[in-house]
């Protein structure tokens, strides 16, 4: 149990996978008000984010094939966006 000296790692669920995982560890891609979809390297960007894990091929095919990014953030996501997400890992 973490003390008042420690933080705790935040922890968010990718969409490819369904595990919590520490944030660090997992790329977000971001739609912002204007629609736009890309991946965000920051993890800061205002919008509504979907989370995938970084260096997990079966991931980023499960979430393609089950369009899990695009129900997340309510939105199409460009082939572009997969292609990228691939070269990340």
């Amino acid at each position: 149990m973490p003390n008042g000296n420690e933080k705790s790692l935040p922890l968010r669920k990718c969409v490819g996978c369904a595990q919590m995982m520490p944030k660090e560890s997992l790329v977000r891609v971001v739609k912002n008000k204007e629609g736009e979809v890309f991946i965000d390297r920051s993890g800061k960007a205002n919008g509504r984010g979907a989370y995938i894990c970084k260096c997990s091929a079966d991931c980023i095919k499960a979430a393609r094939k089950g369009r899990r990014i695009e129900k997340t953030l309510k939105a199409p996501v460009p082939e572009e966006i997969y292609q990228e997400l691939e070269k990340v890992q």
